[in-house]
């Protein structure tokens, strides 16, 4: 995919690689990327983000408890919460998370951007920006 077209000026993988063997057959293809980015937030934060979202099963739109609330009692009433946003399924898949950004940031370090994640999403944005900016350099 990443040969097409519109890709030509630039591309964006969001949450992959995962692995390090991933991060290896992406190298093997000749793909490297320009910049890594790497958001890092306290993992009690994430669980708490996590376990508070919630989804409206009409528009599918995402709200969180906390963050996001709904416009109306009558929207938070029908909210539902997927069966994977428990506490402990969160925790699960971040001991996963955590070994392999582990494995796979030694592939990256060059290229590596690390960002503070747990800032008002305005400044998260901001950070974003300011590091794909560098690379028009």
């Amino acid at each position: 995919r990443l040969g097409k077209r519109d890709a030509r000026d630039g591309w964006l993988l969001d949450g992959y690689p995962r692995s390090k063997d991933q991060a290896d057959a992406l190298d093997d293809a000749g793909i490297r990327p320009e910049v890594f980015l790497l958001l890092e937030v306290p993992e009690e934060i994430l669980v708490e983000r996590v376990v508070g979202r919630r989804m409206d099963p009409d528009t599918g739109k995402i709200y969180h408890l906390k963050y996001n609330r709904p416009e109306s009692d009558e929207v938070l009433a029908k909210l539902i919460q997927r069966s994977d946003d428990t506490e402990e399924k969160a925790v699960m898949r971040l001991e996963t998370h955590r070994k392999n950004v582990a494995d796979i940031l030694d592939s990256y370090e060059d290229v590596l951007v690390r960002i503070n994640g747990n800032q008002a999403k305005e400044i998260v944005y901001a950070e974003i920006e300011k590091a794909l900016n560098a690379l028009k350099r």
